[in-house]
Formats: structure tokens, C-alpha cells, sequence
């Protein structure tokens, strides 16, 4: 479990108030989790693992809905409460910064993002996928990036500043996705939402789009505003170089 430093005040903070797409994604999340504890089995499996759960030759088969479904199912007790105490430690800062609208695009397209790594990589797998982890190592990402002097009391001992302790995920995540065996986490699926959340906050596609067409203009393509971290640096980390 993790905690973080409040900006500028020197004591503790574990996220302050539930922002509004914070409290009805982890509403969501625990309704389909108690959901899931009840259904019965169907052919070994609960039946809403086999039919909503991330089983990439299925996605392939063209059961794209997994993409989305996955998300909101979880392995057990402690799964789903790391998951979520982190979607509101992190999650609700950035809800704030962003309004609800873009915090929740964000969320689903690393979330979905990491599902489509795991596809990707593991395209005949039959192993069902499950778990807000990939939208969550995004979050984390964004955290890292808008607040990189930040500092972070991993598991309430070790002080890290955010900007390294995303680097160190990552990397966890990177060799841990290389490892033989299998330890029962999707690292490539946590590896994913780092990498599309990556794309995403530094606007690679919409750049890519970009080229040859209409340059410059103040940041706007096709009328819509095109947000950039330093829209939202915050005051603690005005010294940042961090990108």
C-alpha cells in the first residue's frame, strides 16, 4: 500500500476526497466484484470470468467487449482493494487537474490499451485476464509525470519521488514481462497501461496526425484543445524537468 506526501505542507495525504469518476469507478468495481462472488460456474470458470474477462484468443475471435468488461472484474479481496485504494489515492488529484470527462477517457484508454498489449503479445492465450491494474499503472504514470517532485512513502517506509518511482515500475514490469514462468500477474497488461498512457499525455498521435497538415495554431487540432502537462504544473514542482 502507498501513500504520498501532501504538496507544500510537509504532512501525509492518502488522496483527500473522492472526486465523482473516482467514486463510481470503484462503485462499479465493487458491484461487479460482489456480483462476481455469487454467480455460479459454468465449465470451471465463474460464469462472468468466461464470458467478461480479458481471454485473448477469445478477443481475437472477435469478442472485443473483453477489452472493456475485463476492467471491472477482479481475483480476489486484496486485488481489488489495492486497486482501488490506489484509484483514490492518485485518481482524484488527477480528476481534479483534468475534470471528469478527460480523467475518465484516460483511464479507459490505458485500460483498454493494456488489454490490447496483452492481446498482442499473447494471442493464443486461453488464461482470462482480469483487474483495473492496467488503467491503474496508468494512473500512476500521470501521477509520475505531473507531479515528479512529489514524494511517495512506499509501503509507509521507503520515501521516493514520484517521477523515480514510476521509473521503477516500469522496470519491474519490463524484465518481470521477460521472466520465465508465471507468477499470476498480467505484467505485460500492467506494462501496456504505462506505455498508452505514455503515448497519450504526450500527444504521439495526435502528432502523428498532425504532420503535413495545419502546424502551430496555439495547440488546437480540429477545434479541440490540446492539453499539455505544463497546462497543469503544479506549484511544488515548478523547478521540474521531468518529461
Amino acid at each position: 500500500m502507498r501513500s504520498y506526501y501532501g504538496g507544500g505542507g510537509g504532512g501525509f495525504s492518502l488522496g483527500g476526497s473522492l472526486s465523482t469518476m473516482v467514486r463510481l469507478l470503484i462503485a462499479w468495481n465493487v458491484i461487479f466484484f460482489l456480483v462476481q462472488l455469487i454467480v455460479p460456474r459454468a465449465g470451471g470458470l465463474n460464469w462472468m470470468l468466461a464470458s467478461l474477462a480479458l481471454i485473448p484468443n477469445q478477443v481475437w475471435s472477435g469478442e472485443l467487449w473483453r477489452l472493456v468488461t475485463y476492467m471491472f472484474l477482479h481475483g480476489g479481496w486484496f486485488h481489488i482493494g489495492i486497486n482501488m485504494l490506489i484509484l483514490w489515492m492518485f485518481g482524484s488529484e488527477l480528476e481534479s487537474l483534468w475534470g471528469p470527462r478527460r480523467f475518465l477517457k484516460y483511464y479507459f484508454v490505458t485500460g483498454i490499451g493494456a488489454g490490447i498489449t496483452n492481446a498482442i503479445f499473447e494471442p493464443s492465450s486461453p488464461i482470462p485476464i482480469v483487474g483495473a491494474s492496467g488503467a491503474i499503472y496508468g494512473l500512476l504514470l500521470a501521477f509520475g509525470m505531473y507531479f515528479p517532485e512529489r514524494r511517495i512513502l512506499l509501503y509507509f517506509l521507503f520515501p521516493i519521488k514520484a517521477k523515480y518511482f514510476v521509473i521503477l515500475m516500469g522496470a519491474i514490469e519490463f524484465f518481470s514481462s521477460f521472466t520465465p514462468g508465471r507468477d499470476g500477474v498480467a505484467h505485460l497488461a500492467h506494462l501496456g497501461g504505462l506505455v498508452f498512457g505514455w503515448l497519450y499525455l504526450k500527444d504521439i498521435p495526435m502528432r502523428w496526425f498532425r504532420r503535413g497538415g495545419r502546424r502551430g495554431g496555439g495547440g488546437r487540432f480540429g477545434g479541440t484543445r490540446i492539453y499539455d502537462i505544463r497546462d497543469y504544473r503544479d506549484s511544488d514542482d515548478s523547478d521540474s524537468r521531468w518529461r
